[in-house]
């Protein structure tokens, strides 16, 4: 299993809505509404590194509103 935070950037005053939408897509775990250079940090799973880059491209990034994501994968070291 691979779990990362997707750190989201998005249209001014879209922020609550792309939350909502995400937090529902199938393998986000949570999905919340912050302050600072992103406006919304993502925590998602997939069997493999391959799905969470499809996950990310196919679902995520097609959300409106988005204008930019970062993935950030969790390691356990």
């Amino acid at each position: 299993m691979v779990q990362a935070y997707i750190l989201i950037q998005t249209e001014v005053g879209k922020a609550s809505t792309v939350a909502d939408v995400i937090s529902k897509l199938p393998g986000v775990l949570q999905a919340e509404d912050v302050t600072g250079p992103y406006d919304v940090i993502a925590r998602a799973e997939a069997d493999s590194v391959d799905e969470l880059g499809r996950l990310v491209v196919a679902e995520v990034q097609r959300v409106p509103g988005i204008t930019r994501t970062l993935t950030c994968p969790v390691v356990h070291l």
